[in-house]
């Protein structure tokens, strides 16, 4: 009885940041990418370099472009440019049934955000 919770307290215990990840195996996390790219789904495996194994995936991809009707130059009295624009952001968004992330490029892993 008394090993049954030793056991417990040994797998639910943090000692290493990357126990946090380990909490969250066969679970829905979300991982920040870089590059302006989001992913949600559920944690399958990973290694202590963070790639990781993710299934049922929602990828979201986040691009910026310039608008070229509000881009213009400004200059004042001191002759000092300044370049005002608009950005536009678009989304696009797309499901992928399994998935491998080469941990170099995340930034964040996290419960995944509750929207609502």
């Amino acid at each position: 009885m008394a090993d049954d919770v030793d056991q417990q307290q040994t797998t639910n215990t943090v000692k290493e940041p990357l126990d946090l990840i380990r909490l969250s195996l066969d679970e829905r996390i979300y991982v920040k990418m870089r590059n302006d790219r989001e992913l949600r789904g559920r944690l399958h495996a990973y290694d202590q370099h963070l790639n990781m194994i993710l299934g049922d995936v929602e990828e979201t991809a986040t691009t910026t472009e310039i608008d070229e009707e509000t881009y213009y130059i400004y200059i004042n009295q001191q002759n000092i440019y300044r370049y005002i624009n608009q950005k536009i952001y678009k989304s696009t968004k797309r499901n992928i049934p399994m998935l491998f992330v080469w941990g170099d490029g995340v930034v964040l892993v996290a419960p995944p955000l509750r929207v609502g």
